[in-house]
């Protein structure tokens, strides 16, 4: 398998172009694999850990979970990731078709989320809440450790973001971050709304670092999202992908996964900015979360 492509410059220079594209492949396939392994894991491997009766005291019977904007901006980013992935890898494959402008654009909109994203978690809300810290590393040692003994599984709830969404989360904003700025300054070697190609901004040899990054970015992003459409429509999450669509989890869910110590809703309304929406969803009857069909 080649890594990376080469060419030679009109100086006959040997430079680096890219990434070579059998990484698309191998992305692919780990992200398979990644589920498959994974499937296999629950469904032979994984103990079921007993569960026990919860205090309803002070509780709603429904919970938001994600506001408007926080789902607005989570389908609006999706989008402009397939977007992305589609016309940057389709072409590849042998699928033409004038992909250029319609790429570059799909990165300015996910460039202008990520950005309001930013400002969002750090100005309005806790981004403590989001990333792994500390006790966020103890807990995953522990919990490898336990693995590695088998001892029994016991029920563990978690704040509003459990470690395998943080790392996650992490992962996504590190790649992405990635992407769009090396996808930024390769939009100076193309004619854009706001300037001419200059291919001449960055040397032979940076504009190589440059495209390797962004390809590394992109085929990782691949992997990224196999994991996150697998998770979304697993049964036993289907009820977290209905809370991304309507924005609340029912009573019971929350207390079956939710440390109330760690993720607190007060009187009745939630922590942080999540607390508006409750009086809006005040006549929606509780739902089955198994019987929800994922997006």
């Amino acid at each position: 398998m080649d890594f990376l492509r080469r060419t030679a410059n009109p100086w006959s220079q040997d430079i680096l172009i890219g990434v070579a594209w059998d990484l698309l492949w191998a992305a692919l396939f780990a992200g398979i694999l990644f589920v498959v392994v994974h499937a296999l894991y629950v469904a032979v491997m994984a103990p079921v850990p007993e569960k026990t009766d919860r205090p309803i005291a002070n509780v709603p019977e429904k919970i938001e979970r994600h506001s408007g904007a926080s789902r607005s901006f989570h389908w609006l980013m999706a989008l402009s990731m397939l977007v992305l992935l589609v016309t940057a890898f389709f072409p590849l494959v042998g699928i033409q078709f004038a992909w250029v402008t319609i790429h570059w654009v799909a990165g300015l909109v996910l460039t202008l989320l990520i950005i309001y994203h930013i400002w969002d978690t750090t100005v309005r809300k806790d981004w403590r809440t989001i990333w792994i810290g500390k006790k966020e590393i103890r807990q995953a040692i522990q919990s490898a450790g336990q693995f590695l003994r088998r001892k029994p599984a016991k029920e563990g709830r978690t704040g509003k973001y459990p470690l395998d969404q943080r790392a996650y989360h992490n992962a996504t904003t590190l790649v992405s971050v990635g992407a769009i700025i090396t996808g930024l300054l390769m939009t100076f070697r193309i004619d854009t709304w706001f300037w001419t190609s200059n291919p001449y901004f960055l040397s032979d040899t940076t504009w190589g670092l440059v495209f390797i990054l962004h390809g590394l970015c992109g085929v990782a992003l691949i992997t990224l999202v196999i994991a996150h459409v697998y998770f979304a429509i697993r049964p036993e999450k289907r009820w977290m992908t209905r809370s991304m669509i309507k924005g609340w989890i029912t009573r019971e869910e929350y207390l079956e996964h939710y440390d109330p110590e760690q993720w607190k809703i007060g009187d009745g309304e939630p922590a942080h900015s999540e607390s508006h929406g409750l009086e809006e969803m005040s006549d929606v009857p509780p739902s089955d979360p198994g019987a929800v069909a994922p997006a």
